[in-house]
């Protein structure tokens, strides 16, 4: 059921834009140093400044012991970063990422010098982060391709077009242990107490109980366990249960504050999570794709095969670290 610092630096470049920096020229990577405006031509008539051909990806931007840092380095790291800081100028973000690179070039190359990737658990990591890697683009070259305006359009009219509009409740609710105190607060209810006071005191759902007094929001009918679902959407705005309401997780006292009835969205307005929807769907199969391409031999705690579909059981906890 639903109820409703100095270590920062590299971190905090994490949060800029993925599509930061897609195109940077040396005019625009430069700016805070170019002139406001160009000098005026012979005559008094201002010229406009000839147009800045794109910058070779393969651009040296710095290097680090004679180790390049280029443009296209840049621009991966730009990549990699959330939207958050999407409007700061280039000219800002630019040095940022550059000194970020420097740093990170700086450390490699101290780690080599102590010898660090030859460490056993290093080495480990080293190998974890290549096969993540290498999992990763095989995914995405099965899944990209895939995501395209027409399979989105074929996902809405599938799951979306043809349906008709849900009702919608909201509702709040004071859940209790048993039945007798459900009816206790029923006759509380009928005597003028206060639901949201009565919610935040009683209900052992703590947090919707700090939440406005119970407060579980909008919901669909099949947002909800079906008894409190059944419930709720029976009765009338404005109204509280005359009765407990029996689910698994106690006995609840309900009370319906509105309901509405919410219309198809338009495909725009649910293209991202259909996106998302798609993601998922197209991952697993490619999950699958992969599983049924090999042979898959899964052994027991006597070191013997389990049976095909059988799962291994293992004794004690196998996911605890081993004793050192």
């Amino acid at each position: 059921m639903r109820f409703s610092s100095s270590g920062t630096f590299f971190a905090a470049t994490a949060l800029f834009a993925s599509t930061l920096l897609s195109s940077v020229s040396v005019h625009g990577a430069h700016a805070a140093d170019a002139p406001a405006s160009a000098a005026p031509a012979a005559g008094g008539a201002a010229q406009p400044a000839p147009a800045q051909a794109p910058m070779d990806p393969n651009s040296v931007i710095a290097t680090v012991n004679g180790e390049k840092i280029t443009l296209d380095d840049i621009r991966k790291s730009a990549a990699n970063m959330p939207p958050q800081l999407r409007q700061l100028p280039q000219n800002m973000i630019f040095p940022m990422l550059v000194n970020q690179a420097v740093d990170q070039k700086a450390i490699q190359i101290a780690a080599r010098k102590d010898n660090l990737q030859n460490d056993a658990e290093v080495k480990t990591a080293m190998e974890a982060a290549a096969n993540t890697a290498l999992q990763n683009a095989w995914l995405s070259r099965q899944v990209v391709p895939q995501l395209t305006d027409a399979a989105i359009h074929d996902y809405y009219q599938k799951n979306y077009a043809n349906k008709t509009p849900e009702k919608e409740v909201h509702a709040r609710h004071i859940l209790v242990k048993t039945e007798a105190e459900a009816q206790d607060v029923i006759k509380k209810l009928k005597g003028g107490a206060n639901f949201g006071t009565l919610a935040e005191s009683l209900s052992t759902d703590k947090g919707s109980a700090k939440n406005n007094g119970g407060d579980l929001g909008w919901f669909k009918k099949g947002d909800m366990v079906p008894a409190f679902s059944d419930a709720a959407f029976a009765m009338k705005p404005g109204t509280y249960s005359q009765t407990p309401v029996k689910s698994q997780f106690g006995y609840h006292v309900i009370q319906v504050l509105a309901d509405r009835t919410v219309p198809v969205p338009k495909e725009d307005e649910v293209k991202d999570k259909i996106r998302q929807q798609l993601i998922q769907q197209d991952v697993r199969a490619a999950v699958d794709k992969a599983t049924s391409a090999v042979k898959i031999v899964r052994f027991g705690p006597d070191g013997k095969p389990v049976p095909e579909g059988a799962q291994p059981a293992i004794a004690g906890n196998p996911t605890a670290s081993p004793a050192k």
